[in-house]
Formats: C-alpha cells, sequence, structure tokens
C-alpha cells in the first residue's frame, strides 16, 4: 500500500479527490493510504442532523457521503484515510472498520494510552480518569443474541480520542479516520460530536501525553498499513 504525505489540505478538495480516485479505480489499482491535516472544518455525515450543530461560527461546513454525524477536523490531528479494494483484500466492511480502530489502538499502545471500543458507538475511546489502566470497560462491545438490537452507547467516565468515518462504493473505502493529538478541542462544544450530546472529546496532549503531529502520523499510518494488509 502507498502512502500518500498530503501535508495541511484543505477538505474539500480532499474530499472531490478521493471520490475521483475511487469512482476511477479498477481492480488492479494499488490501494493508498493518504495521511493528512485539515484547516478547521466541521464534516456531516449523510444522515447527519442540522441540530448537532449547535454554533458552527466562522468555521465552515461540509456535506459529505459519509457515514455518520457531524464531527470537527482542525490542525493538531492526524487524518488517515484508506483507499482499500476489500474485495482485493478479502474481507468486509465491519472487518475492516475493527481492523482501523485497532490500527489507532495500537498507535495509542505505542505512546503507552489503552484505547478503548465503546458497544454501539464507533470510534476510540479513553478512560478520563486513567488514560493509562488495561482494565476493560464495561461498556466493551459484547456478543449479543442475533437480531437483538446494538446497546445504547454509554460514555460514563470516558473521551473520545479517535473518530470513524467511512464510504464504500464498489467495494473500495474512501473517507477514514482521525486521532486528535494536540488541538485546540474547542470547536467540539459547537457540536454534537458524531451525534451524542455531552459527549467529551479529548486528545493525546489533554490527557498528559506529549507527541508530535509528525511522530504520531507515522506511527498511525504503520499501523494501518500493517492492519489493513495483513
Amino acid at each position: 500500500m502507498q502512502v500518500r504525505w498530503l501535508g495541511q489540505a484543505d477538505y474539500l478538495p480532499t474530499y472531490e479527490a478521493m471520490q475521483a480516485f475511487t469512482a476511477g479505480r479498477d481492480a488492479q489499482t494499488p490501494d493508498e493510504l493518504w495521511v493528512c491535516e485539515h484547516p478547521p472544518v466541521f464534516t456531516q455525515g449523510i444522515a447527519g442532523q442540522a441540530d448537532h450543530l449547535l454554533a458552527p461560527g466562522d468555521i465552515p461546513v461540509v456535506a459529505t457521503n459519509r457515514g455518520g454525524q457531524v464531527t470537527y477536523h482542525g490542525p493538531g490531528q492526524v487524518v488517515a484515510y484508506p483507499l482499500i479494494d476489500l474485495q482485493r483484500a478479502g474481507y468486509f466492511v465491519k472487518e475492516y472498520v475493527y481492523r482501523v480502530e485497532e490500527a489507532v489502538i495500537r498507535t495509542l499502545d505505542a505512546f503507552g494510552v489503552t484505547g478503548h471500543r465503546v458497544a454501539g458507538a464507533p470510534g476510540i475511546y479513553v478512560r478520563l480518569a486513567d488514560p493509562f489502566s488495561h482494565e476493560r470497560l464495561p461498556q466493551a462491545p459484547a456478543r449479543r443474541e442475533p437480531g437483538s438490537p446494538p446497546p445504547e452507547p454509554d460514555f460514563t467516565g470516558l473521551g473520545k480520542i479517535s473518530a470513524l468515518g467511512i464510504k464504500v462504493s464498489r467495494h473500495c473505502t474512501y473517507h477514514g479516520v482521525a486521532l486528535n493529538v494536540a488541538m485546540d478541542l474547542q470547536p467540539f462544544q459547537r457540536i454534537n460530536p458524531c451525534g451524542y450530546q455531552g459527549l467529551q472529546t479529548v486528545d493525546l496532549s489533554t490527557i498528559g501525553v506529549s507527541v508530535s503531529w509528525d511522530d504520531a502520523a507515522q506511527v498511525l499510518s504503520q499501523k494501518l498499513v500493517a492492519t489493513l494488509g495483513s
């Protein structure tokens, strides 16, 4: 998988380039991973509800065709876009999401932080009281009876450190995952992050981990290449 470093890239042209890449690829097109940092922007998922945008102010809002609700991208956040042919890779969307989340968990582990999944809520979370604890969350995903509804997400004591939003077209993925490194987190207070009122958003800096954007991006890209290609 080829890794492309885009630097700081405006969101809309990057989104349009992902769409064009995906529409133009064929069975022989190599997979790519695009890694970048966006200027401040709110992005709204295809089923996004306007009332989750509380006070966008001077930050632009871009409607997209990814899943999920509203999120924020800005400086100090690593954004990674895997452009993967799932049919060729040999796994389905559910496993793809699991692998992307696993790459984030392994990235956090490299910096001594324990990332967690929460049942019913994609993305990766940390314990606010002890981000370094390995103890399993009560809210962790568990096996359900076939046909049973997903549980209502419980974010008690947690902060979201990584958001996930994807689109799959003709078995090929675009959009991707964001990892908060050292950001101005105030814009997250202008929205209901990922559609959840009161969900706290954190970054590595606010939980006491000092790491550069470049180092975090390098580790995340390495973990994504390893987990998505294996």
